[in-house]
C-alpha cells in the first residue's frame, strides 16, 4: 500500500509540475496561425535543433519555471519546432532562422511581431515577453497597418529590423516612410545611418535624397572617405544594369567603362567591372568568360581575401580545362591554405594538383583535407572519393 501512496504522490508531483511549465501546442503550423487569429493572441515559437546545448538549457531550467509558464500559457499560442525536421525547415527559410536557440514571436497573420535570441535567465525571459505581448503587437497585420499609412518611428524600425532577411522589399518601403517622415530638426542617430545604408541599393532609391542631403551628419559616424565610396558603388550599381545585354548574355564593356569611369575614375570603373562580370557570368553558368574574368581581376592574388580566392578556385576546379588556368587557380588555392588549412581549401588545392598531373601534392593535399575533416567530425566523401581517382 505503501508504494502504491508513494507511486500516486510521484504521479501527482509530475503532473503538477507538467502544468507549471509552459504548455506547447502538438499541432500544425496553419492551425496554430488560426488559433491565434481566433483567440488575438501572439504565436511564441521555440525555434530549436536538437544537438542545441543552450535550447535543452532553456528547456530544463526555463521552460518549467512556474512563473514563466503562467505568463506564457496565459497570454501566447505556444509551440516548439525543430528546424532541421518537417515543418521546422519551412518554419527556418521562412524566418531567416539560423541560430539555436531562436524565439520566434507572430501575430495571427503569421507576421513576425519580435524575433530574439539565446539562452535567458528566468527575469529576462519573461520581461521579454511581456514587452512583445503589448496591445501595439496585436492591432492586426503588420502590412495592413502600414498599407493605412502607420508613421510611428517604433512600429516601422521594427518592420526594418523583422524583415531585413525575410521581406526586404517591405522592410525597404519601411525605411523609406521612417526617413520620409525624419524631420531635418532631428538628428540622424548611429541606429538611423546604419539602417539607412543598409537599405539603399540605388541612386534611384527614394532615400538616396536623404543620403545626399544629410552627408554632414551621416559623416559624424563613418569616414568621409568610406561615404565617397558607398556613393560610388550606389551611381555605378545602375551603370552595370544598364551594361547587361540580357538578350545575348554578355556585359557591354565598352558602355561600361564609357560610362562608370567619369564617374569613378578608371581604376575602380575597372574593378567594379571585373567583379560585375565574375557574378554575371557565375550566374549564367558562362564559364568560358568566367575563367577570362578571373584570370584578369586575380591577376595579384595577394591583394584578396583567403576565402574569395578559394571560391573562384573551386569553381575553376569544376569547370575549368586549361591546364594554365588551372595552375593559376592552384596558386590561388595554396594562398588560401598557407593563411589557414581547413578541409575545404586542402581539397581543392588537392584537387587543382591532380587536374594539374601533380599527384603526390594531391595525395598528400587530400589526405590533410581527410584528417582535417574527420577530426572536426564533418564529412570526408569528397576526399576519399579523390583519393580513390589518384590512386
Amino acid at each position: 500500500m505503501k508504494k502504491i501512496i508513494s507511486g500516486l504522490l510521484l504521479f501527482s508531483s509530475i503532473v503538477a509540475f507538467s502544468q507549471e511549465a509552459i504548455q506547447f501546442q502538438d499541432l500544425p503550423f496553419k492551425d496554430l496561425i488560426a488559433k491565434a487569429k481566433k483567440e488575438n493572441k501572439i504565436i511564441f515559437i521555440d525555434a530549436y535543433a536538437s544537438w542545441c546545448g543552450p535550447c535543452k538549457m532553456m528547456e530544463r531550467n526555463i521552460f518549467i519555471k512556474k512563473s514563466v509558464g503562467d505568463y506564457y500559457n496565459s497570454n501566447f499560442v505556444n509551440a516548439r519546432f525543430d528546424m532541421e525536421k518537417g515543418e521546422g525547415r519551412d518554419i527556418a527559410a521562412k524566418y531567416g532562422v539560423r541560430s539555436y536557440p531562436t524565439y520566434l514571436f507572430l501575430n495571427g497573420d503569421g507576421e513576425l511581431v519580435s524575433q530574439n535570441f539565446g539562452y535567458m535567465e528566468e527575469s529576462l525571459f519573461l520581461s521579454m515577453a511581456q514587452d512583445i505581448n503589448s496591445p501595439n503587437n496585436k492591432k492586426g497585420s503588420l502590412k495592413e497597418r502600414f498599407a493605412n499609412g502607420e508613421k510611428d518611428p517604433e512600429f516601422l524600425i521594427n518592420i526594418m529590423k523583422l524583415n531585413s532577411s525575410s521581406d526586404f522589399d517591405f522592410a525597404k518601403k519601411a525605411s523609406e516612410r521612417y526617413f520620409e517622415n525624419k524631420k531635418k530638426t532631428e538628428e540622424l542617430s548611429k541606429d538611423d545611418v546604419g539602417l539607412l545604408l543598409y537599405f539603399l541599393k540605388s541612386t534611384e532609391d527614394k532615400n538616396y535624397k536623404v543620403f545626399a542631403e544629410r552627408k554632414v551628419e551621416i559623416i559624424k559616424f563613418l569616414p568621409e572617405d568610406t561615404y565617397k565610396e558607398f556613393d560610388n558603388q550606389l551611381k555605378l550599381a545602375k551603370v552595370v544594369e544598364q551594361s547587361i545585354d540580357q538578350k545575348n548574355k554578355k556585359i557591354n564593356e565598352e558602355y561600361f567603362m564609357k560610362t562608370a569611369e567619369p564617374l569613378v575614375g578608371k581604376h575602380d570603373a575597372e574593378a567594379k567591372l571585373n567583379q560585375t562580370k565574375l557574378s554575371y557570368y557565375e550566374q549564367n553558368a558562362d564559364f568560358p568568360e568566367y575563367e577570362k574574368a578571373a584570370l584578369a581581376y586575380y591577376k595579384d592574388p595577394d591583394a584578396f581575401q583567403p576565402n574569395e580566392l578559394l571560391k573562384a578556385a573551386w569553381i575553376f576546379s569544376d569547370h575549368v580545362k586549361t591546364p594554365a588556368s588551372l595552375k593559376k587557380a592552384a596558386e590561388w588555392a595554396e594562398k588560401s591554405v598557407m593563411r589557414g588549412e581547413t578541409s575545404e581549401n586542402t581539397y581543392i588545392l588537392a584537387k587543382l594538383y591532380f587536374l594539374t598531373g601533380n599527384k603526390d601534392m594531391a595525395k598528400t593535399y587530400a589526405e590533410m583535407s581527410k584528417n582535417i575533416a574527420a577530426q572536426a567530425q564533418k564529412n570526408t566523401t569528397l576526399a576519399d572519393e579523390l583519393l580513390k581517382q589518384i590512386k
